[in-house]
């Protein structure tokens, strides 16, 4: 009864809480016991109200009460107050294995990862025994933090305690290994849990579909089900990670609709993405349709959809409905819709975006203002995407990366090399960095500072060069007339040249009319990307340009039996606030005879100017369709 009436007051009140009436002598007051106290703490929904229970605890003398404390120590952590929750795990001398799990599991909670390995180092070295409880903690922080060596510390230190054979530790250890890239080492843990749950599978199925390992996962997955354990909602979330098949979409949902999991909000989000990666954006979009409820991860999952399927007008547009709907994005929804204005390079579109995250106090997160500053340079206004950059308070090797990449896109090669030379003093670049400025000095011509810049790689850095550094590296050759020195490069490479290494080739041999190369170039293509019309393309084109007819009409019958199909080409413009897509050969437009009109005098004017157009690709296309 005198719960109750705790329970019914007001938290602000609660230091005269600690007191209670008594019915005998109204006017004497005796102390509140602990139990009571554990339960008045319990209920504190607020910072304000568990530091007025912990301050009536004080002038009771509670504090010394380790029961006490070790609530009051989880309610503070449980409430985003680790700093407080830290200091009174400090201050006492407790070895009681309970309030260092509690301040274990707080920091994880918050997470706090490197501390509560800190925490758990000193248990360790003041002999304190963790027990089953603690250990899935500590291993979901090495997962987390990728420490890939404290986790094989832990799993040690379980295995010595006896609690390996434990299941919940043995999930642990299994997502562990997986997060830190040891999947062998997470299956080996898997096949010699004594005992196993729908988590288990759950975890396993989980570090193959983060690792890439799909097929593997997929299998597990079948297994599971042959064994008669039935998918929980992780499960169903990490199978749908390993599916990349229409038809394996269509079961793994069946078998989620069977298992009640088809009105779960998440596993409808996760479906989305699935079929949307599956090449079946309509699928996905009917799922979207059919929630009534549509949170804010909802609204994420489609516009990140639409953006992967290249489908950026449409994320655009479901983008508008949500602002419409006055629901506030977050930083993951605006990163879908910025990779949206990424793919149609619309500045207007970037200005928008640009001003909501300014006004959603998103200036200063890092990847939120690098992709702003990669997509002002995508659309071609440097200014913008400089001026952002050196207003980013903190900067990481991604923003550095895109700023160089800029510049290297519009051929400002000196820029990006200076940025360069800034960035290498105080960040370490990795292989994508120079893949960009590779590309700057190669659009640029900067072929001395280009042959530098990737001696240096491996010698400076310790950046083994990759397929894309020599690709860079025989455009830059390749622009600069030097085919000889080019195909020499690829021929004194130290790994198998790949389709963009021979691509690179085969662009450098169409501008400089070489038929002989661009031959031996679309040779090896034909073989190691026999899907990718634009190789026959520029072969062909190539041919045709040199009045080889016979040559160009073979190239072409060689894709009508491979059924290669070349794509229409597709422009986007924007006028007035508008974006307009056109497709070559399309006349749907109610404007296209006023648009073919302002064609021809235009190109009237280039002709006058000295301009003779080359009609051999719109020749070669016009066949095509035919």
């Amino acid at each position: 009864m005198q719960l109750q009436r705790l329970r019914a007051l007001e938290p602000l009140h609660a230091p005269s809480l600690f007191f209670a009436e008594s019915q005998a002598t109204p006017f004497v007051r005796r102390p509140v016991g602990p139990d009571t106290c554990v339960a008045l703490v319990k209920q504190c929904g607020s910072l304000t109200s568990l530091k007025a229970v912990h301050a009536s605890m004080l002038r009771s003398h509670l504090h010394l009460n380790l029961h006490f404390l070790t609530h009051l120590v989880a309610r503070y952590a449980s409430l985003n107050a680790l700093p407080h929750a830290h200091a009174l795990f400090s201050r006492s001398e407790s070895s009681d294995v309970f309030l260092w799990n509690v301040m274990i599991r707080g920091c994880v909670d918050g997470l706090q990862y490197r501390p509560s390995l800190g925490i758990y180092a000193r248990m360790r070295g003041l002999g304190i025994v963790p027990d089953n409880f603690a250990f899935p903690f500590v291993l979901k922080a090495c997962g987390c933090l990728g420490d890939l060596k404290s986790g094989a510390l832990v799993h040690h230190d379980a295995l010595r305690s006896g609690y390996d054979s434990d299941v919940f530790v043995g999930n642990s250890l299994v997502a562990m290994y997986g997060k830190c890239g040891r999947v062998d080492i997470a299956r080996r843990v898997f096949d010699r849990m004594p005992e196993t749950t729908v988590v288990s599978w759950s975890s396993i199925i989980g570090a193959y579909a983060r690792n890439g390992c799909y097929e593997d996962g997929l299998r597990l997955f079948w297994e599971m089900l042959d064994r008669g354990v039935r998918p929980n909602k992780g499960a169903a979330l990490d199978v749908m990670a390993c599916v990349h098949r229409e038809a394996e979409a269509d079961v793994v949902c069946r078998v989620a609709m069977d298992n009640g999991l088809d009105s779960d909000l998440s596993v409808l989000n996760t479906a989305m993405i699935m079929y949307s990666r599956c090449g079946r954006i309509d699928v996905a979009r009917t799922l979207f349709d059919g929630i009534h409820d549509k949170d804010l991860v909802c609204w994420s999952a489609m516009i990140e959809a639409y953006a992967k399927a290249d489908m950026p007008l449409k994320a655009l547009d479901l983008f508008g409905e949500l602002l419409y709907l006055c629901i506030d994005p977050d930083a993951i929804t605006l990163l879908s819709v910025l990779r949206a204005c990424l793919e149609l390079g619309s500045l207007l579109q970037a200005c928008t975006v640009h001003a909501i995250i300014i006004r959603r106090f998103f200036e200063n997160r890092v990847a939120l203002s690098t992709c702003m500053v990669d997509l002002y340079a995508k659309c071609g206004n440097l200014e913008h995407a400089r001026k952002l950059f050196d207003q980013m308070p903190e900067k990481n090797l991604i923003s550095w990366s895109a700023m160089i990449s800029g510049y290297a896109m519009h051929g400002n090669g000196r820029e990006a090399l200076y940025l360069f030379d800034q960035m290498k003093f105080s960040v370490k670049p990795d292989h994508i960095l120079f893949v960009s400025v590779l590309s700057a000095c190669s659009h640029s011509g900067l072929l001395n500072e280009g042959w530098e810049c990737f001696e240096s790689m491996s010698r400076d850095f310790g950046v083994t060069p990759i397929h894309e550094h020599y690709a860079c590296m025989v455009d830059l050759l390749g622009r600069a007339g030097r085919l000889d020195e080019a195909v020499d490069f690829i021929e004194r490479m130290p790994i198998e040249p790949n389709a963009g290494v021979w691509g690179a080739l085969l662009g450098a041999s169409r501008i400089h009319r070489d038929v002989e190369r661009a031959e031996k170039a679309a040779k090896f293509l034909f073989e190691l990307d026999p899907e990718n019309p634009g190789r026959y393309a520029v072969l062909s084109n190539l041919y045709a340009s040199l009045g080889n007819k016979e040559e160009a009409d073979q190239i072409r019958d060689l894709m009508k039996r491979r059924e290669v199909r070349k794509l229409s080409g597709h422009t986007i413009i924007e006028i007035g606030n508008r974006i307009y897509t056109f497709v070559a050969g399309d006349r749907s437009h109610p404007q296209t005879d006023v648009i073919y009109s302002e064609l021809d005098k235009l190109m009237a004017k280039t002709q006058l100017e000295g301009y003779k157009p080359n009609f051999h690709e719109a020749e070669e296309e016009i066949k095509e369709i035919m």
